[in-house]
């Protein structure tokens, strides 16, 4: 009866710590799919001053850039003085946890001190989700 209890509270501790590391699993996909994009649109910004969007520059169409946890990745943004292109990626609804369906990360660049190019990533999911880039730590 007492190893019961315990392993009771074991599982009790456990599962949401393990449901925590899986949505932050989920959520470096998005990292993941936004980060490759990062390259072209640095170079399309640096020659010609603009943020390319899907379907040029190299970049396939949102949908097309997807995963399993991933419906979409959009490439925009304005672009100005500071940088102002945006990599988004929307996370699905369907086999995602429930802290992240819909939500999405956003990378922007930006160029303040003309010369490097800092990607900022931000995201509509709660911070505990958010892998370490996003967090600011």
């Amino acid at each position: 009866m007492i190893v019961v209890a315990i392993i009771g509270i074991l599982a009790a501790i456990a599962l949401p710590a393990y449901q925590d590391y899986v949505s932050r699993a989920q959520m470096t996909e998005a990292l993941t799919l936004t980060s490759g994009l990062k390259a072209p649109i640095s170079e399309t910004f640096a020659q010609n001053g603009t943020c390319p969007g899907n379907g040029s520059s190299g970049i396939a169409a949102a949908s097309d850039i997807n995963g399993k946890y991933v419906t979409s990745v959009t490439a925009g943004g304005t672009a100005d003085a500071t940088g102002g292109c945006t990599i988004v990626a929307l996370l699905n609804n369907n086999n995602t946890s429930p802290g992240l369906q819909g939500k999405t990360l956003t990378l922007t660049l930006s160029n303040a001190d003309k010369g490097s190019n800092v990607w900022v990533c931000t995201t509509t999911a709660s911070q505990k989700y958010a892998p370490r880039a996003c967090t600011g730590v």
